[in-house]
């Protein structure tokens, strides 16, 4: 029939977009539009829930409800054939949506598969018998044995060990949580989308921390907001978090307990969302950076002996504070650790799957960024801890820096003692989040499913909620079955109704409670929340729940517990039937309230079940399995008695005393390491000396310490990275100083026997950090901010920063006429080197130069060495394989001479044939192998650094070492520079960006390619930032004025 076409046509475009989802008993028109009242399969319900998972389709469907109530016969075919063609459309985008999913899923499993063969491969040397019959696979299960048992519980032994032999201990620890609102009262959690449930994690973390045995001070730092319409509470630079626990006997001092330190940083009276946060993170490190080492000072009087205290771990929170941790962590040293709370890559590949277009997907959200500093975290961290195993398995993987089965077999190398070839993965720890159960007093419930009042109150009159809970139902004294969620798809709630509307029996025995926000009109709420709403309340009128279905419109926090406690008091359950849950903290406080649970089987509450042992899991898409599940707990009183006892006696398991003794098991099991000196001396020389300059080091010993955590070698350790003897390192080291120059010249080495050198007496410090093609441009600039600071005796010192090694720096700095003792410093190999400057030798032969070998052990975390130079060269062979019909000569080549013991050069022969510095970076993170890679003199070189060695943490490393203020930094780039060129940009100290000193097209060779536009991380309108535009002495006396410089 030809008024019937359009049916035909829904019906193959449905079939098109799924063969196999329109069953031949459905096909007959008729019966299908009716089959939506049925609730089987149903062409809307298919395009809505199937067809584009994640669009919100509602206006579709009123829609064809509109159009199919058209009068006019010709008017409605037309318009839902309209309609039909439209849903084709969306079929087919769903179509190409998976088919790139697919592909990037093969290519991250074919690179990922090369990477752990070429692993192999150099690890075959020494594999033991064990290890040979390994076959990659997935994550080990835990066996029988540990079942009803989670892993985190077995380190508290560890701890209780490790606390039993260091009693004396008064651990620092420092967190970090940058953006949404924090304070240690009345939090004001969804105030926006910012101020959620980390806020709320951080803060009872650090506090229940602070009241650990052990502990003596902990800081979470996060940013000072004094903006006009945020409260001045938020603008106190620090409060201190109360424990809650006030009859413990743990020791207190001063500066003792658990603080909130808020670090100004970015617009200044301005509140901003996270994703406005990046181009401000150096700001935060820099001040993060003088705190801790205040904070060191001051510990160091009370509890060090004079010794300076440094934290033990500094642990950061979500993407932003992972990166500033990182950086600040390098800065000092010390051991990192990582809660990602919810990661970037995974919230690309869902948002990918919607359709949306990933430029506009990093506009909204600068995806690109967070995942870089994601994967940086990885570098970086000793740690990671997630609150499930299905975040490691699902989430964490998707990382190029995070490879399960590498991980696993890197860490059986480590037990067994067997070298790891320089290859790393942090560890991979779960420890659910804890919780505050001291509030909670659970109520004795008898055979009748009456809870007992109050004993100290037995008059005291029932909650507000419970009236207004109440008050919905006909029966109220049936088991109450209760959800608490927001109306979101993806917490599945619309499922839940028609399960309970479908089960007379269920209708029969209980009472269902959706808590699901607070909302005064549904019109107000966004398409999603009001779309989710309005199909509940079809589905209540459709099964005629009225008086069995509870809907309050408002309650407020404080009511969730009471609203647990009325749950518990009818015998009721608690039900999260979301379709993937990531922990699912509400099944905890359901437990600590008595409540049996029925959970999805999807993600978190398996850990939370196998623990609390209080419920059932349940396949979300499964109705009947709901129904069934929610049936068997109420039916059975038995069951149900024995859920809640196992609940309430196992939920300590999840408290905050528990989840920080496995902390801090955790933290004990690092390697402990901090900044060591040669020279024991905590304060630097008096600044007010007139001989404090870094030019006049003479006469030092080559006394060189160079343990990474200042052990004796007292004792084993297992760590993955600790391969070699001090005694190796050390010859390795004094190997690498004697290759940084030419034979016939050598070099001093700094320690702490001779003289301290400083910067501290200097009024400004200029650090000339201009990337030049030519090394007659680097001159001219270098010459100019010389004239303009002057010379000799002045207040002013000077600091060169390139990419070229010693012995180049040199020969640049005489070839312009200049003399090396205009410099009180040279940062060489790309933030790899460090040397002071010293007087003029005898010895024509001896470079003018004294190396920091401090900086060298201060650098060397997770440096690959040999196995990352054997990786880097295949890497080349590679490149020239792929190029092969593009230019027959070499494109790179490796550079011996330029090379050092922390510094893999490599000369680029052809810049715009070789891969982007990302995808550098991708290929060694897949092997596990942690460095920098940095394309400097215009894409002509290629320098490989350590992880955690830059030209920017160099600066820092001065602030550590030698107290040297960052504020009086003026550092001078030019408008583009080397691919490490960002990280120069922000921070505390002063930035003058001389233009014109270098060529856009090189611009567009170092950085056409990036993860991550330019314009994400640079500060804009920032007081620390002006460019002179010109290279000459006016233009740049010019910019230092409008910084308040006065030369």
């Amino acid at each position: 029939m030809v008024g019937n076409d359009w049916v035909n046509s829904y019906l193959e475009a449905i079939l098109a977009a799924e063969p196999g989802i329109g069953d031949s008993k459905y096909s007959d028109s008729k019966s299908s539009l009716l089959l939506r009242e049925r609730g089987h399969f149903s062409p809307t319900r298919y395009f809505v829930e199937e067809v584009i998972t994640g669009f919100d389709e509602t206006d579709l469907h009123r829609s064809w409800i509109q159009a199919a109530a058209t009068r006019s016969p010709q008017e409605r075919n037309t318009r839902l054939e309209n309609l039909c063609w439209r849903i084709w459309n969306l079929a087919r985008q769903k179509k190409q949506v998976a088919g790139k999913y697919a592909k990037r899923t093969a290519k991250r499993h074919l690179l990922r598969e090369r990477a752990r063969l070429e692993a192999t491969a150099d690890m075959s040397e020494d594999l033991s018998e064990g290890e040979k019959a390994d076959v990659p696979g997935e994550i080990l299960t835990p066996t029988d044995s540990s079942k009803g048992r989670m892993s985190r519980i077995s380190s508290v032994d560890v701890f209780e060990n490790w606390f039993a032999q260091h009693k004396e201990k008064k651990l620092y620890i420092v967190l970090i949580s940058l953006h949404g609102l924090i304070r240690g009262e009345n939090m004001e959690l969804g105030r926006d989308s910012d101020t959620g449930g980390q806020v709320k994690y951080v803060v009872e973390l650090a506090r229940a921390l602070g009241s650990m045995p052990g502990v003596y001070r902990v800081d979470l730092l996060t940013r000072q907001v004094s903006a006009p319409d945020i409260d001045w509470s938020y603008a106190e630079p620090s409060e201190m978090l109360n424990p809650l626990d006030t009859d413990t006997d743990q020791e207190h001092g001063e500066s003792s307990g658990a603080y909130i330190i808020r670090i100004p940083f970015g617009p200044k009276d301005k509140y901003v969302e996270k994703e406005l946060l990046w181009p401000h993170i150096p700001e935060f490190v820099d001040r993060a950076l003088s705190h801790v080492m205040q904070m060191s000072k001051a510990l160091s009087e009370h509890i060090g002996g004079g010794k300076p205290v440094w934290p033990v771990a500094i642990h950061g929170h979500y993407a932003d504070a992972g990166d500033s941790t990182a950086l600040l962590s390098g800065a000092l040293n010390v051991p990192m650790v990582f809660t990602g709370h919810s990661l970037g890559r995974d919230k690309l590949e869902q948002l990918l799957k919607q359709g949306r277009p990933k430029e506009e997907i990093n506009s909204n959200y600068k995806i690109m960024r967070r995942i870089e500093a994601e994967e940086l975290c990885l570098d970086a961290s000793e740690i990671i801890i997630t609150s499930t195993r299905q975040e490691i398995e699902e989430q964490w993987r998707l990382y190029d820096g995070f490879d399960p089965v590498l991980e696993r077999k890197l860490r059986a190398r480590m037990k067994r003692g067997v070298s790891c070839h320089g290859r790393f993965m942090p560890r991979m720890v779960v420890i659910p989040p804890g919780m505050e159960f001291h509030h909670i007093v659970p109520h004795d419930v008898d055979n009748d499913g009456e809870g007992a009042r109050d004993d100290e109150n037995p008059q005291s009159p029932d909650p507000p909620i419970w009236s207004e809970i109440m008050r919905f139902f006909s029966n109220p004294r049936k088991p109450m079955i209760l959800a608490l969620a927001r109306p979101d798809p993806k917490k599945n709630l619309v499922t839940l109704v028609k399960a309970f509307g479908e089960c007379r029996p269920l209708r029969e025995l209980a009472n269902l409670t959706l808590i699901m926000g607070n909302r005064d009109d549904i019109d107000e709420l966004s398409s999603t929340n009001a779309s989710v709403l309005l199909s509940i309340l079809k589905l209540i009128d459709k099964y005629d729940l009225y008086g069995q279905v509870a809907m309050p419109k408002h309650h407020k926090q404080s009511d969730v517990p009471e609203i647990y406690r009325l749950a518990a008091k009818t015998k009721g359950v608690f039900i999260n039937p979301a379709v993937i849950e990531p922990f699912g903290l509400t099944l905890i406080e359901a437990g600590a309230h008595g409540l049996p649970m029925v959970a999805t089987k999807n993600g978190g509450p398996v850990d939370i079940n196998r623990v609390l042992d209080n419920g059932l899991l349940v396949d979300p898409h499964d109705q009947q399995a709901i129904a069934d599940a929610l049936l068997k707990l109420v039916s059975d009183k038995n069951l149900w008695t024995r859920c809640r006892q196992n609940g309430l006696k196992n939920i300590h398991l999840f408290s905050w005393p528990e989840h920080c003794k496995t902390y801090l098991s955790r933290i004990a099991g690092c390697k402990q390491r901090h900044p060591q000196w040669q020279s024991t001396d905590f304060e630097n020389s008096d600044p007010d000396s007139p001989s404090d300059s870094l030019r006049d080091i003479k006469d030092i010993s080559l006394n060189l310490k160079l343990s990474l955590d200042g052990e004796k070698g007292e004792g084993k350790s297992t760590n993955l990275d600790n391969e070699e003897s001090s005694s190796e390192r050390k010859a390795k080291l004094e190997k690498a100083v004697s290759t940084l120059a030419p034979k016939s010249t050598s070099t001093e080495k700094v320690d702490g026997s001779g003289k301290i050198p400083t910067l501290k007496r200097r009024k400004y410090i200029f650090v000339i950090s201009v990337d030049c093609d030519k090394a007659s441009d680097l001159l001219q600039v270098v010459k100019t901010v010389i004239e303009v600071g002057g010379r000799n005796g002045s207040s002013i010192g000077f600091i060169l920063s390139t990419s070229m090694n010693v012995s180049e720096t040199h020969s640049t700095i005489l070839s312009g006429g200049l003399n090396p003792q205009d410099f009180d410093a040279v940062i060489c190999s790309s933030g790899s080197e460090l040397y002071f400057t010293s007087s003029a030798s005898e010895d024509k032969n001896k470079l003018p130069y004294a190396l920091d070998s401090d900086y060298h052990s201060h650098i060397e975390y997770r440096w690959g060495g040999e196995s990352l130079r054997k990786t880097l060269v295949r890497w080349i062979s590679s490149v020239h394989e792929k190029k092969k019909g593009q230019h027959d000569g070499e494109i790179l080549s490796e550079d011996v001479s330029s090379s050092s013991n922390y510094c893999l050069s490599f000369k680029v022969k052809e810049p715009t044939l070789v891969p982007p510095v990302k995808e550098l970076r991708k290929l060694m993170r897949v092997q596990a192998l942690r460095c920098n890679a940095v394309y400097c003199k215009g894409g002509t070189k290629l320098n490989v650094i350590p992880v955690l060695a830059s030209r920017s943490q160099a600066l820092r490393y001065l602030l550590v070492r030698w107290g040297v203020d960052l504020s009086k930094m003026v550092v001078f780039v030019g408008d583009s520079g080397d691919t490490d060129y960002e990280g120069l940009l922000g921070g505390v100290h002063k930035t003058v960006i001389v233009k014109g000193v270098t060529s856009d097209a090189t611009a567009r060779v170092l950085h056409g390619n990036r993860s991550y536009p330019l314009e994400d991380v640079t500060p804009v309108n920032s007081s620390n930032i002006t460019g002179a535009d010109q290279c000459d002495r006016e233009c740049i006396q010019a910019a230092l004025e409008k910084l308040g410089v006065k030369t």
